[in-house]
């Protein structure tokens, strides 16, 4: 039998290699679209918004140099941005509003919103924007804390809880510790006992406790 067939002077592969021709180019773009949805699927984001509800952004001063006083911000917002089923390299990004502070005691609060402290007027919030980086199975929150006008790096301790399907939508949850020393950051008041111990110490321990939602 002839390989190929003559015809009008050109010389035309045989039906079977014609077969074995387009069985190819089938596999091949099979191949492609495998491909690029795998490269989809590893670039693909996924925003997340925190549940206010079920989430805090405490801190803890030392007073007196005897005892601590604990607070917090009534309001305030952050969303996580993903690329990995991990969390690893989310994008972070906080924002608490000064004049939420909250102490439990009126008058206490009052003074830290004033020029004092966060001087709530000019500065109207605390923001917090960086990256989760899993290191040896552990977690760091890595980036830009602002306060008071002053943007300094910083790196807080996070513990991953995991994610969960509720049945309505997936979540996960955070706990994040760290310290940053408020002088750092222009907050200077620094009235002292007769002893000469400092009524508020400078070194304000941060602990985010923080659930977010999976977006639709």
């Amino acid at each position: 039998m002839f390989k190929h067939i003559i015809k009008s002077g050109v010389i035309i592969a045989s039906p079977r290699k014609q077969n074995t021709t387009i069985r190819f180019m089938k596999k091949i773009n099979t191949l492609l679209v495998m491909l690029f949805f795998a490269a989809g699927s590893t670039f693909a984001q996924t925003t997340w918004s925190v549940d206010k509800s079920h989430s805090k952004i405490g801190f803890s001063v030392p007073h007196m140099a005897v005892s601590e006083v604990e607070g917090n911000f009534k309001d305030f917002d952050a969303s996580v941005v993903t690329k990995a089923a991990d969390f690893n390299g989310a994008e972070i990004s906080f924002t608490a509003k000064t004049a939420s502070i909250n102490t439990d005691n009126e008058r206490r609060d009052n003074h830290l919103r004033s020029a004092d402290f966060f001087d709530a007027e000019k500065h109207p919030e605390v923001s917090f924007k960086g990256n989760l980086v899993k290191q040896g199975g552990k977690y760091k929150l890595k980036g830009d804390f602002t306060m008071h006008g002053v943007t300094k790096p910083v790196e807080f301790a996070v513990t991953y809880g995991g994610t969960i399907n509720t049945g309505k939508g997936e979540k996960a949850g955070f706990k994040i510790i760290g310290k940053i020393n408020r002088q750092d950051y222009g907050l200077t008041w620094a009235n002292k006992t007769p002893s000469g111990e400092l009524v508020v110490g400078d070194e304000v321990e941060i602990i985010g406790k923080i659930e977010v939602d999976k977006k639709a």
